[in-house]
C-alpha cells in the first residue's frame, strides 16, 4: 500500500467565510441537502452493520445447534469431527469477513461526521451568533470528529470490546480456538495440550484482530485531510 501523500493535505481554513459564501442566496440549501445526503449515508451504514453482524449471529448460532445434533448422532466420533472441521471455518472466514466490512464502514461513517462537521463549520461561518446552540463539533480533525460522537475525552480502554466490531471479533476468535481444540481431538492429543492449544489459538487470533483495528484507525487518522483544525489539537 502506499503511504499517503502528507502534502496534499488541504492548508487549515481561518477568518471571514469567502465572499461568495454570504452573498450567495443558493449556499444554505446545498449544505443542508449534503448534510441530509451525509445522514442518510451514516442511516445506510448503521442498517449494513448490523445486518453483517446479525447474519454472523445467526450462522454461529445454527452451526453450534448443527453441532449439537451431530455429536449427539455420532457420540464425538471421526464424524463429528469431520463435520466440525468443515463447517467451522467457513463460520471464521464469516466473521473474519465481517470484521473487515465493520472496520469499513466505521471508516466511512467517520468520514461523513467529518464532513457534517464541516457543513457545520460553514453554518457558524454565516451566522456566528449561532454557535451556543450546537452540541456537535464544527472542526473536522479527529478531536472534532471524536466529539461529535460523543467522545469528548479519551477512548476508553474496553470502547473496543463493546463496540461491534470488537464483539464479533472475540466471538471469531473463539470459533478459532474451537478448530484448533476439535483439530487436536482428532489426533488423539492429550486434554491438557488440547486444551492449552485452544486457548494459544484463540489469543493470537484476537490479537491479529486487535492489531488489524488499531492499523486501520491509525491509517485513517494518516489519511484524513483537516480544512478546519480544532483550537485544542
Amino acid at each position: 500500500m502506499l503511504e499517503p501523500d502528507r502534502t496534499s493535505r488541504i492548508p487549515p481554513s481561518h477568518g471571514p467565510p469567502p465572499a461568495g459564501l454570504a452573498g450567495n442566496p443558493n449556499v444554505l440549501q446545498i449544505l443542508m441537502t449534503e448534510h441530509w445526503s451525509l445522514l442518510s449515508a451514516r442511516s445506510l451504514g448503521y442498517t449494513e452493520a448490523m445486518s453483517r453482524a446479525s447474519i454472523f449471529v445467526a450462522a454461529l448460532t445454527g452451526s453450534v445447534v448443527a453441532l449439537a445434533l451431530v455429536s449427539q448422532a455420532t457420540d464425538f466420533g471421526d464424524g463429528f469431527i469431520a463435520f466440525s472441521l468443515v463447517l467451522l471455518p467457513v463460520v471464521f472466514f464469516l466473521g473474519t469477513v465481517t470484521i473487515v466490512r465493520l472496520g469499513q464502514i466505521n471508516f466511512e461513517d467517520a468520514l461523513w461526521v467529518q464532513g457534517m462537521n464541516r457543513i457545520r463549520h460553514a453554518y457558524h461561518e454565516l451566522a456566528p451568533e449561532l454557535d451556543p446552540y450546537f452540541i456537535t463539533a464544527r472542526y473536522d480533525d479527529d478531536l472534532g470528529v471524536r466529539n461529535s460522537i460523543g467522545m469528548r475525552h479519551v477512548v476508553p480502554r474496553y470502547q473496543p470490546f463493546v463496540a461491534i466490531p470488537g464483539v464479533v471479533a472475540v466471538l471469531d476468535a473463539v470459533v478459532a480456538g474451537a478448530m484448533a481444540g476439535i483439530a487436536m481431538i482428532g489426533l488423539d492429543v492429550g486434554t491438557a495440550a488440547t486444551i492449552a492449544l485452544g486457548i494459544g489459538v484463540f489469543l493470537v487470533a484476537l490479537i491479529g484482530f486487535a492489531a488489524w483495528g488499531v492499523r486501520s484507525i491509525m491509517r485513517f487518522r494518516e489519511e484524513i485531510v483537516v480544512r478546519f483544525p480544532s483550537p485544542d489539537a
